[in-house]
């Protein structure tokens, strides 16, 4: 993380897996939270027994795709993941840490998605947005998350680019909806055209980690440089070459990485913030200090 200072990296996410199954992540959470806005991904099983260590980030991000408990537990494969889930949210938020819900849109939920998002904004708790997506085949890639599963890839894209629609229309009238107008458009040109009007900014709006210090542009990508040699490296003729070649990639759909790439200069940046501006009162005020460009 000091090597993130020196970067000028202004957002550090933690994900997994689960990152709150780590017995130190109370010490890494913490000095995260010194200088960076900091977010952790958690299913819902362990953030209500983490709250000491979670108490100073600026968001816990609740992966719930459904409020039917039965198809959640489907989803997840344990029994009870629907209640452990909701009894995490409702602890953080007694506790006054921010939480925000994280629902994957699939085939599987997608005709739930607006209700879902009102549902939880009109209980000031936002809504941040995945994409369901999986891994094309690779040898060389720095991680696997997922693999093709027919009963969750989309068959009509029109479905999606109609909650894009609705969830423009909804963010004109209401707060909690965190995801910026900018992407939703760009997804729904996507799903109703197939065209991109983004290009992946890799190892330059965003970058990997691994649990081992061994990074890359994306967990599709394999190992460029280790965590202690990445400073030295950043303005490189090398990583100058691999942003090239990123920039021209379009094989994967993974919501992160496009929301990264479509803001990641500082204009961009900005852009965030004008379009989230109404949001601002959902999010809990600190006294830290965040190291910015």
């Amino acid at each position: 993380m000091d090597v993130f200072r020196k970067l000028g990296v202004i957002e550090v996410v933690f994900s997994g897996g689960n990152p709150l199954l780590r017995d130190d992540i109370g010490e890494i959470l913490d000095y995260a939270s010194r200088f960076f806005v900091t977010t952790v991904y958690d299913n819902g099983s362990l953030a209500a027994e983490k709250v000491d260590a979670l108490r100073n980030v600026d968001f816990v991000a609740i992966s719930l795709d459904t409020l039917d408990s039965r198809k959640l537990d489907y989803i997840k494969g344990v029994s009870g993941a629907c209640e452990k889930a909701r009894k995490s949210i409702e602890t953080l938020k007694n506790e006054g840490i921010s939480v925000v819900i994280s629902p994957t849109i699939s085939q599987f939920n997608q005709h739930e998605i607006v209700d879902l998002t009102k549902y939880f904004i009109s209980r000031d708790t936002p809504v941040l947005y995945c994409l369901y997506s999986y891994d094309y085949p690779s040898d060389d890639r720095l991680f696997g998350i997922g693999k093709k599963s027919d009963e969750f890839e989309p068959t009509d894209r029109r479905i999606l680019a109609k909650v894009c629609d609705e969830l423009i229309s909804l963010k004109s009238d209401q707060q909690g909806v965190f995801i910026t107008t900018k992407v939703l458009n760009a997804l729904k040109q996507y799903f109703s055209t197939g065209q991109r009007t983004w290009r992946c900014e890799a190892l330059r709006g965003f970058f990997i980690v691994d649990h081992l210090g061994r990074v890359a542009g994306c967990h599709l990508r394999q190992s460029i440089t280790s965590i202690v040699e990445l400073a030295d490296k950043w303005d490189s003729f090398e990583f100058e070459k691999l942003r090239e070649e990123y920039n021209t990639c379009s094989r994967c759909t993974y919501l992160c990485y496009i929301v990264y790439s479509i803001h990641a200069s500082i204009l961009g940046n900005l852009g965030i913030i004008r379009d989230q501006w109404r949001n601002l009162r959902l999010l809990r005020t600190t006294n830290k200090r965040v190291n910015r460009h």
